[in-house]
This record gives structure tokens, C-alpha cells and sequence, in this order.
């Protein structure tokens, strides 16, 4: 069988798109904010703007992500349990308490490492 440098490439974009969708967040850095309201959240249930959990784009419903703010070096293990963020620029949104535990006040420079 034949590959032709087009089909490389085509292939091995494909393939890193597969690796990136199944871990999007084990090396994942960028902002993040936080967000105190809500009623539901995506995955149905109800939100504690206290709990330790947070919304991310792509990662399964109770996937735990610890969260390191990289400006104090703070870190929290939160649940993701909602879809978000919508603000572009923004890699994860923070319940309240999840905030807190960072000792965010808006938004902070973060990373996100997926905990097993």
C-alpha cells in the first residue's frame, strides 16, 4: 500500500485530532473564570454555586480536573457537571466555591490536568 505525502499529512492531522478530543485537558493552560448562578446545569443537575465543580467544553460529565492557578500556585480538584465556557479566549469556568478555593477574584491563568 501507497501513501502519498498528501494522505500522510491528512492522516496524521486526523490522528492528532482523535488524541486531542480524548484528553483535551491534560496539558491544557489558559484562562478561566467563574461563575456564581444557575439553576441547572447540562448534565441535569442542580447547581451549587459552593460546590467544587466547574464547566468545560469537551470533557465527559464527572471527569475530575485538578485546576492549579498559576499565579499563586493554588490548586483545587474540581468535577466537571456543566458545558462552558462561551467566552472566547476562556478554557474553563469555575463554580463560585471552586473560585474561592483558587483565591480567584475574576479571571486567573490556570491549568488543567486530568486526575484519574
Amino acid at each position: 500500500m501507497s501513501f502519498g505525502f498528501g494522505k500522510l499529512v491528512v492522516s496524521l492531522g486526523m490522528l492528532s485530532t482523535v488524541v486531542g478530543t480524548s484528553l483535551p485537558a491534560a496539558a491544557q493552560s489558559g484562562a478561566a473564570s467563574w461563575y456564581g448562578s444557575g439553576h441547572r446545569t447540562a448534565n441535569g443537575e442542580r447547581f451549587n454555586p459552593n460546590g467544587l465543580t466547574a464547566a468545560h467544553r469537551s470533557l465527559p460529565f464527572g471527569t475530575r480536573v485538578r485546576v492549579e492557578n498559576k499565579r499563586t500556585g493554588r490548586s483545587v480538584i474540581v468535577r466537571i457537571n456543566d458545558r462552558g465556557p462561551f467566552v472566547h479566549g476562556r478554557i474553563i469556568d469555575l463554580s463560585r466555591g471552586s473560585a474561592r478555593a483558587l483565591g480567584m477574584g475574576g479571571t486567573t491563568y490556570v491549568s488543567l490536568q486530568v486526575v484519574h
